[in-house]
């Protein structure tokens, strides 16, 4: 049976500083500095360099520490149990718990344990504005630490599924920065409209549906006959709605709004405004809540050259919205957006373009996340000792 040890037992824990601003002498160009922020969006496990740098002499002037190559950075809070392994000698600011390895333990089997097991080290947290691991937590938290040959097997396979994955997820965004080049190399920027395209408003090109909540008090209106979707469903660039957590019955159905396939919706109130203009294309019938505009082409409208305006371009909307934290944008304002209007040639040219590319990445898409799903159970296995010499 696998041990469980504390990190403390395989790994150094060590925190970081940040020197003071306002002394210009202490920000140059000799150490590496590291936020939070800094690993938040990576796409791989390794982080070879930094936004900023200190100087020796700010180095000198704070607690923060030299981390060794391969070292695993940490994140401590604002979130906590982001990881990254340091390409290269760095340091970081206070926000991190960073780890080590020592020779009881492989650092690249350290990173992927660490990856999974975050969500339990983010439970440890404390703090009243904002959660926090302190040294304490980490050096006494406990991962599974088989021997280094055993480790080193066991990030050999993450790795490579790990890998698999990035590049399907790779291959899906530079298909969305493809449709998003085309569009602009053949009509330009619908915001500003360069090339003076004609423009109408979107009540001109189809049938505009605001959608609506059935009351929570009559149960009857809730069930399994058709899903009912919020603006957590429509994800750009996810291109197509995404699987609704809750359904209206059929008799629901009947006081609720329905988008039928081919429908275009668009968030239309939301929590951020960066969220407004959020789009998605119903491959399907659906009821929609209230936060949520349907856009039902006419006939002669190309829908995927209307989803392509909005989803890749989403200040279209957002400008109709009201100021403040929240976003709103009402029926009529979302009625009134000008959308270009180019030749009808034109317009069916890029739908078809963009209709081909869709279902390519649809079957990207559905690979990734057979990809992701296996990265998950492979995980899984290894953590709790069940990644057999046969995987």
């Amino acid at each position: 049976m696998t041990p469980f040890v504390a990190l403390k037992d395989c790994c150094t824990v060590v925190g970081g500083a940040t020197p003071k601003r306002e002394i210009p002498e202490n920000w140059g160009n000799d150490v590496p500095w590291v936020t939070p922020k800094d690993i938040s969006k990576l796409s791989g496990p390794y982080l070879d360099d930094a936004p900023e740098y200190i100087s020796s002499t700010g180095f000198e002037s704070c607690a923060t520490y030299l981390l060794p190559a391969n070292s695993i950075l940490l994140t401590s809070r604002a979130p906590i149990g982001n990881v990254a392994i340091a390409k290269r000698e760095m340091c970081t600011n206070q926000g991190f718990k960073s780890l080590v390895p020592g020779d009881k333990v492989n650092y690249l089997y350290l990173y992927y344990c660490v990856r999974y097991l975050s969500p339990k080290l983010q439970s440890l947290g404390n703090g009243a504005t904002f959660k926090e691991v302190n040294k304490k937590t980490v050096e006494e938290f406990k991962i599974p630490l088989p021997p280094v040959e055993e480790q080193k097997r066991i990030a050999a396979i993450l790795d490579k599924a790990d890998a698999v994955r990035r590049k399907r997820q790779q291959a899906i965004e530079l298909a969305d920065q493809f449709l998003q080049s085309v569009f602009l190399d053949m009509f330009g920027d619908p915001v500003t409209n360069p090339k003076g395209w004609e423009t109408r408003k979107i009540s001109d090109l189809g049938e505009i549906i605001t959608g609506n909540t059935p009351s929570r008090k009559e149960k009857a209106f809730y069930g399994d006959f058709i899903e009912w979707i919020k603006s957590d469903n429509i994800n750009t660039p996810s291109h197509f709605l995404t699987t609704a957590e809750e359904f209206l019955s059929e008799e629901g159905s009947k006081v609720g709004r329905i988008a039928t396939k081919g429908s275009l919706l668009v968030t239309c109130i939301a929590g951020s405004k960066d969220c407004i203009g959020n789009s998605a294309i119903a491959d399907r019938d659906v009821a929609f809540n209230q936060q949520i505009n349907a856009l039902i082409p006419h006939d002669k409208e190309d829908l995927f050259f209307l989803y392509a305006q909005i989803a890749h371009h989403k200040k279209l909307v957002q400008r109709a919205s009201t100021e403040g934290m929240k976003g709103l944008v009402s029926k009529s304002k979302f009625s009134g957006i000008l959308m270009i209007y180019p030749d009808k040639n034109l317009r069916k040219r890029f739908g078809n373009i963009l209709e081909q590319t869709l279902t390519s990445s649809r079957k990207r898409k559905d690979a990734h996340e057979k990809a992701d799903c296996l990265f998950t159970s492979l995980s899984q296995q290894a953590f709790k000792g069940e990644l057999t010499n046969a995987a």
